[in-house]
């Protein structure tokens, strides 16, 4: 009797088994809304002074535009690329590739950020709990080689739980959040009731801001509060139903606009705009030492530690995805489309990405000159956000202009919401190059430096161009050859009649 011939299974794939709780759970975590109003509010107050709160509700309008518009997008083409393949197919492959490039480097620099900062907030946890040496090495929250050396073990940890799997990595990242939001919201709504400083309606004025300049500057800072829900999308192929990831996005950043505006008005109600200024950002602890006895004090600490740690890994896992979805159109190279037969994760790209940002933050420590690198690009990396959400949704204004003629609901949701909302980001991009330009009148490596600032993002993007160059004419990429902006081989779903994917199975 003749042998049953085996087929070939194929590469390994990623798991569907993703739900909207774990959207959330990365957007949110990505977002780190604990550890923008612990360290970000009062570097808000510089621009908005009392009306932070207003700067944070006017920053929300056009993120939820862009917001609205990667929903949309996704209900088309659920895609682990998300921007750079919308992006590709709606626009051209150029700032397609572009739009992925930016968001992969922008996200390893602010990973070897993060590290040294996560490694901070847990050195100055472990000193108020009491220790201040170990083995006779002493934990100095301020040096920058102990930080970093304790960053890169958080790093470690979160790449293999990221790599482990992504619902394991997505449970740990909800444990973190429900704790810090608890804490946070406990203080924060304490500090509402009990706080000094007179509460007044003109805190969410914008029209109360004291210059266009400072609204301008304000906003861009205020949209890189909200970056990072987009992350949800990066596993729009490992989630059950097509619509979970952009649910799970859309709640992160409506949750993340609350916290946001209750912080605000509780650091305010407790601090003056001149103390706020002063504690810069340590405002957070300040705040729970202001509010409660040891070690009931330090409960804020805690949360802020907790929010570094989930944000560093919920960096990881997007930024691995977006250079698979990159090599699966052969615009970067096969080694970061390696899927782990048994976890069900781009093991290898994750593994990479960890080493590159690892290797700057080292890097970073010997040479203070790649210091300020970084910190500069962390700074700027505000162009580099505008850029890439504002394209996002002109690829969504552009892929489904025949809306116009399909009643005035279509229109507003799929064309003239996401241009309006593509043409602010824009906007404020150019205005902040336009600042950057001016503000300094000699060059000089500092992230003070306007000039400076400027050449960073400029050799970002232009580093994207010349890897474009490199995949287009050597590689050979079909994502610049075919003219549809994906390989045929990226994933595609069933599609409805009204052009939207059908419901996943759930694998067993």
């Amino acid at each position: 009797m003749p042998s049953a011939v085996q087929q070939d299974p194929g590469p390994p794939s990623m798991r569907r088994s993703l739900g909207v709780k774990d959207g959330v759970a990365i957007a949110a975590s990505s977002t780190a809304a604990t550890t923008s109003i612990g360290i970000g509010m009062g570097t808000l107050a510089a621009y908005a002074g009392r009306q932070t709160p207003a700067l944070l509700l006017l920053a929300f309008v056009p993120i939820l535009g862009i917001a609205l518009s990667y929903a949309r997008l996704n209900r088309s083409e659920p895609n682990c690329g998300s921007g750079y393949t919308w992006v590709g197919r709606s626009i051209g492959p150029w700032p397609g590739f572009l739009t992925g490039w930016v968001v992969l480097v922008g996200n390893v620099i602010f990973m070897a950020y993060t590290g040294a900062v996560t490694g901070s907030v847990v050195l100055q946890f472990l000193n108020k709990l009491g220790l201040h040496s170990v083995w006779g090495l002493r934990l100095d929250p301020a040096s920058t080689g102990i930080s970093t050396a304790v960053g890169l073990v958080a790093l470690v940890v979160v790449t293999v739980t990221a790599i482990t799997g992504v619902r394991a990595a997505t449970r740990l990242q909800m444990g973190l959040l429900i704790f810090e939001y608890a804490v946070l919201l406990v203080f924060c709504g304490y500090a509402l009731f009990v706080g000094d400083q007179p509460f007044s309606l003109s805190w969410i004025n914008p029209f109360e801001i004291g210059s266009l300049q400072a609204v301008a500057q304000g906003m861009v800072l205020a949209v890189f509060f909200y970056w990072g829900w987009d992350a949800a999308f990066s596993v729009n192929e490992e989630t059950r139903n097509s619509t979970d990831a952009a649910r799970g996005g859309l709640i992160a950043l409506v949750v993340m606009m609350g916290l946001f505006l209750v912080g605000a008005l509780a650091f305010q109600r407790v601090m003056s705009t001149g103390e706020l200024l002063h504690n810069g950002p340590q405002a957070l602890t300040f705040l729970g030492g202001a509010l409660a006895p040891e070690p009931w004090a330090s409960l804020p600490l805690a949360a802020l530690m907790c929010s570094a740690f989930a944000s560093l890994q919920s960096s990881v896992i997007p930024t691995a995805r977006g250079a698979l979805a990159m090599a699966r159109d052969r615009t970067l190279g096969p080694v970061w489309q390696r899927v782990h037969p048994r976890y069900g994760s781009p093991a290898v790209g994750t593994l990479l990405i960890m080493a590159i940002a690892a290797l700057l933050a080292v890097l970073a420590v010997g040479i203070p000159k790649l210091n300020d690198m970084i910190l500069t690009a962390v700074n700027s990396i505000g162009l580099t956000v505008a850029l890439y959400y504002g394209l996002t949704a002109l690829a969504c204004a552009v892929r489904f202009r025949d809306s116009l003629r399909a009643g005035a609901v279509r229109a507003l949701r799929d064309v003239v919401v996401p241009a309006a909302s593509a043409l602010a980001l824009f906007g404020l991009g150019g205005y902040l190059v336009w600042d950057y330009a001016t503000m300094s009148d000699h060059f000089e490596v500092s992230p003070d430096n306007g000039w400076f600032m400027l050449l960073l993002p400029a050799l970002f993007i232009l580093a994207g161009l010349a890897t474009a160059a490199w995949a287009k004419w050597v590689r050979r990429a079909p994502y610049f050859r075919t003219g549809q902006g994906t390989d045929a081989d990226a994933i595609t779903l069933p599609m409805d009649g009204d052009g939207a994917p059908l419901p996943n199975p759930v694998e067993g």
